[in-house]
C-alpha cells in the first residue's frame, strides 16, 4: 500500500466520524454574482426584454434552492417558502440599494454616475450583499448568509455581518478594513470611511444573545480609523466623529469628537545621538 493510499483511508475514516452536510462556497458566491445580475445591468447578459429578465429571475430562484438543500432540515419553514419570501423581497432591495448608490454619487467628488457607483465601487458591493445575505438572517437561514458576507469580505475587505441592522442611504467610502457587528444597528443617511469599526467590548460566548455593538443615529459622520465599542454605546444623530477616535460611551447628537494630535519639532537636534535602525 503506497502512503497516498494510507492517508486516503485515514481522511475516509475521519470523515465518517464528522461528516458534514454544508451549502457551497462556490454556489453562494454564485448566487451573489447572479444576484447582483438580476438586480442592476452590470454586464451583457442583461437586455431589456421583459422574458430574458423573468428568465434571470427563474434562475436566481433555482440557485437559492440548491444553496437550501443541505441545510434544509434546519429551516424553520418549507425550503419554498424560504425562496418565495426572499424572491418577493427584491424590489424593495433593489429601491434600498438605489438609495445608497445614490447616497455615494451625491457625496463622493469622485463618482461620476450610479452606474460606475454600481459596477465599480467596493462600498456599494459590500452594501449590496449586505442586504441581500440580511433577507436570509432575518428568515433564520442558517450559514449561507454568513457565506455571502464572507465572499463580499474577501473582494473588498469589508466584514459586514449579515445580522446588522442598516438604514437607507447607506455610504461607505474607500472601505478596507471596515467592520460592522452583529448586533450593530446603523439608522439613515449614515457615512463611513475606511478602517471603522464599530464592535463589542466584550467576546464572551455569553454574551452571543446580546446587544454588543453600537448604535449609530441618523446623519453621523464617522472618519476613518475610528474604532466605536459597545451594547449601551450610542452616536447621537448629526454628529461627526474624526479619524483615530476610540469610543466605549455615548454621543450627544450634534456632536463633534476628535482625536488631538500634537506634533512636536526637535531644534539644534545633535546628529551624534542619532539612533541608526536597519531592518
Amino acid at each position: 500500500m503506497s502512503y497516498l493510499s494510507k492517508v486516503m483511508e485515514e481522511l475516509q475514516a475521519s470523515r465518517k466520524n464528522s461528516e458534514y452536510d454544508m451549502p457551497g462556497r462556490d454556489l453562494a458566491h454564485r448566487f451573489v454574482e447572479e444576484a447582483m445580475n438580476s438586480l442592476f445591468p452590470i454586464n451583457a447578459r442583461r437586455s431589456n426584454s421583459y422574458y430574458e429578465q423573468e428568465s434571470l429571475l427563474y434562475q436566481l430562484e433555482s440557485l437559492l434552492r440548491l444553496l437550501l438543500l443541505p441545510v434544509k432540515n434546519e429551516l424553520d419553514v418549507p425550503l419554498e417558502k424560504i425562496t418565495h419570501d426572499f424572491m418577493k423581497t427584491l424590489p424593495k432591495v433593489y429601491r434600498d440599494l438605489l438609495m445608497d448608490a445614490e447616497a455615494i454619487q451625491k457625496f463622493d467628488p469622485a463618482a461620476r454616475s450610479i452606474g460606475e457607483v454600481i459596477i465599480a465601487y467596493p462600498g456599494f458591493f459590500a452594501i449590496m450583499v449586505y442586504r441581500l445575505s440580511n433577507v436570509l438572517y432575518l428568515l433564520n437561514v442558517p450559514l449561507i448568509p454568513r457565506l455571502m458576507c464572507e465572499y463580499a469580505h474577501t473582494k473588498t475587505g469589508i466584514d459586514i455581518h449579515p445580522g446588522a441592522t442598516i438604514g437607507e442611504s447607506f455610504f461607505i467610502d474607500h472601505g478596507t478594513g471596515v467592520v460592522i457587528g452583529e448586533s450593530a444597528i446603523i439608522k439613515n443617511n449614515v457615512k463611513i470611511y475606511q478602517g471603522v469599526t464599530l464592535g463589542a467590548l466584550q467576546v464572551k460566548k455569553s454574551l452571543a444573545k446580546k446587544k454588543r455593538h453600537p448604535t449609530v443615529e441618523d446623519n453621523v459622520i464617522i472618519y476613518s480609523n475610528t474604532t466605536i465599542l459597545g451594547g449601551d454605546t450610542v452616536i447621537g444623530r448629526n454628529s461627526i466623529i474624526g479619524g483615530n477616535v476610540w469610543l466605549t460611551s455615548s454621543v450627544e447628537s450634534n456632536s463633534i469628537v476628535y482625536h488631538k494630535h500634537e506634533t512636536k519639532v526637535r531644534t539644534n537636534l545633535d546628529e551624534s545621538k542619532i539612533i541608526n535602525f536597519q531592518i
